[in-house]
């Protein structure tokens, strides 16, 4: 069987690279990205080896991808084993490509030829170490090689998990650099790339995956191919909504459309759409055919792989052609485009907070996604009859909505150039939003909605269970620690570089984001949480909690407001803006804003949760009553004997 698993990989993985080089020859023919440079030409062996190089790391890192992230999501114990080979030998291969792939990018963009003096391993080196493409390339090569190790070493359940966030880490360089990393809207423009290089991979990856786990059992592999199918249906969104967000970006006018850059991002498109309409099949009519003839899996797998092997060999085609040129680029650039990228956004009015919307696409798929799925979740037990109120639908649903606002409308827009929206946001964030989702009790829905798996592997139901249960999340769920890292959150950041690090780079904002939502959202679980909670607090200490806690943001709001120094001078006092208040009265709004801010929430945690104590009162004295009750007022006669005994005793003295 070992055999047998190794020869569908390889038979899977030469599909996709000869399709895959076909395409990407023809891509970098028609739109010239072979071509000899007029200054600093590295030569053929390079203009022709890099985009080959990265056309084999691309395939290595996909596979690698698909099959951890299918193991986790579909495998049982002896399919796990199977895709930990699958992962283990495309992890080596990423490792090796990645490595040619950095050496090739440093001869192309030096111009220089390799040699084995010291010049050439000085300049390699300050590549790697000082030029941000280099970085990046040397961080992506380092996390193929420790996955080279983890997936060889270990291929538990759990620790398949890990390699599978490893090894979607490990696509975040590669996000950073390329295109996206010169483009106006960089944000954008990293994010999006992101999402393309995730879908793409465990679209990609897992098929390749799949097939080489293949084998006789007509029920088992249909399965498989269902749970594929859900996650290939995923991944085209993801891959669609990105790749639509890339052409914007890069294609300033209709015109461009024609462009090489134009009619290699079209032919790319056609192909992923054949492979959308492929994927389409798998779920209407695949499995229901492999319970009665499993070569039809492999027809229609054939077929497919070699259009993925086109489709991810034009998109290396792509990376190595020159996008249209924006007249934009030739203007001398404000001192808000130099700090940020972008420009400065028009004053800000009443009007802006709602006409004003700085998109991000990660975090609208992550909303609108959320929703979508708590409303399935939601239809499947009322379909089942089960009921669901539908004011936790409301309140979810609600939270989701201010989290869309606040990652891509006018906070976001303006939170880098104004200290008191990022404050705004920052509160949001943390206390609006959270106390949104918390009543909607996501995993009580979950746990009730899907079914649970019985034949060894874990669906999205076992991996959140898993997870809420574990030691760590029993000590981050404390309310004494959601208080003490709620409060303490805020001075830890604002007064360390933690805050530079999320105000000047992507990856520190989006750190940024997940902080303080989670943050906030254990804090409010701990106090009115509906979901069910390792700890029993008292509602009086739970008053207390919030109490001081609200107490320590009112002093951290207070301390904003007369601090006489700017925080950040160099990146808000050297905005240029010529609207609005000057920074540091800008930055004492903000201190005002995180005062009162939260007040709101706070009052309606409070009522929340005076509310949850009043009701557990009323369940206790009904419990008491109907135990009396049972007993015959046995509870009662013994009180009055205390009583009597208690004034007998009295007397005597």
């Amino acid at each position: 069987m070992k055999l047998k698993t190794s020869n569908h990989a390889l038979q899977a993985i030469a599909v996709v690279l000869a399709a895959g080089l076909i395409s990407v020859v023809v891509g970098l023919v028609i739109a010239g990205g072979a071509d000899p440079l007029q200054f600093s030409d590295p030569g053929p062996v390079v203009r022709w080896g890099a985009p080959f190089a990265k056309l084999v790391m691309n395939f290595a890192m996909a596979t690698t991808v698909g099959s951890l992230v299918l193991s986790a999501f579909a495998g049982n114990l002896e399919e796990r084993s199977k895709f930990s080979r699958v992962s283990s030998g495309a992890a080596a291969l990423w490792a090796g490509a990645a490595a040619v792939n950095f050496v090739m990018t440093y001869l192309s963009v030096s111009g220089s030829a390799i040699s084995y003096g010291s010049a050439f391993s000085d300049g390699l080196w300050l590549f790697a170490t000082q030029i941000e493409l280099g970085t990046l390339l040397v961080w992506n090569l380092g996390f193929a090689f420790l996955l080279s190790l983890s997936t060889l070493a270990f291929n538990g359940r759990r620790m398949n998990a890990v390699n599978a966030a490893i090894a979607i880490a490990g696509l975040y360089p590669l996000a950073a650099s390329g295109h996206a990393s010169s483009d106006a809207g960089h944000a954008l423009a990293v994010n999006s790339l992101l999402m393309h290089l995730v879908g793409i991979s465990v679209w990609v990856g897992g098929l390749i995956a799949l097939y080489a786990v293949f084998k006789g059992d007509n029920q088992r592999t249909a399965v498989l191919v269902s749970r594929y199918s859900t996650l290939a249906f995923v991944a085209f969104i993801m891959v669609a909504v990105s790749g639509v967000t890339s052409g914007i970006i890069r294609l300033y006018e209709p015109a461009d459309l024609f462009s090489s850059y134009g009619l290699l991002l079209m032919l790319k498109a056609a192909l992923l759409v054949v492979l959308g309409l492929f994927g389409a099949r798998h779920r209407l009519g695949l499995v229901k055919k492999l319970a009665e003839r499993s070569v039809s899996f492999w027809r229609l797998a054939i077929f497919e792989l070699g259009v993925m092997g086109l489709a991810v060999g034009m998109g290396t085609a792509l990376a190595r052609t020159q996008t249209p040129l924006d007249a934009a680029e030739f203007v001398p650039l404000t001192p808000a485009e130099i700090l940020t990228g972008d420009k400065l956004p028009p004053e800000l009015t009443d009007l802006a907070w709602v006409m004003v919307w700085d998109i991000d696409v990660l975090w609208m798929s992550v909303c609108l996604g959320a929703i979508a799925l708590y409303l399935y979740g939601a239809s499947v037990l009322r379909k089942r009859g089960d009921k669901w109120p539908v004011v936790r639908t409301i309140s979810f649903v609600s939270g989701m909505l201010v989290l869309l606002y606040v990652t891509n409308g006018a906070m976001n827009a303006y939170q880098e150039y104004l200290f008191s929206v990022h404050m705004v946001g920052h509160m949001v964030l943390s206390m609006m939003v959270p106390v949104l989702l918390v009543p909607g009790a996501p995993v009580t829905l979950l746990s009730r909605a899907q079914a649970p798996r019985k034949d060894g592997s874990w669906g999205m139901r076992e991996w959140v269970l898993w997870a809420v249960h574990t030691p760590f999340a029993w000590f981050v769920s404390h309310p004494l620690f959601a208080g003490l890292n709620f409060a303490l959150s805020l001075v830890m950041f604002y007064y360390t570089p933690l805050f530079r690090w999320a105000t000047e780079e992507h990856l520190g904002h989006q750190w940024m984001l997940i902080h303080f939502l989670i943050t906030g959202y254990l804090f409010v679980q701990s106090l009115m949480g509906v979901d069910p909670q390792p700890h029993r607090t008292g509602y009086p200490i739970k008053l207390m909690l919030l109490i001081g806690t609200m107490a320590f943001h009112a002093f951290f709001g207070l301390g904003l407001m007369n601090e006489r120094s700017l925080l950040l001078a160099d990146w808000f006092g050297a905005m240029g803006r010529t609207w609005g208040d000057d920074p540091l009265a800008d930055q004492a709004i903000g201190g005002a804003f995180a005062w009162g801010v939260g007040e709101i929430p706070t009052i309606v945690i409070a009522l929340i949760v005076v509310t949850q104590w009043s009701r557990s009162d009323d369940r206790e004295r009904k419990r008491l009553d109907r135990a009396s009750d049972r007993s015959g007022n046995q509870d009662l006669e013994d009180y009055n004997q205390m009583l009597d005994s208690l004034s007998k005793t009295r007397d005597k003295h």
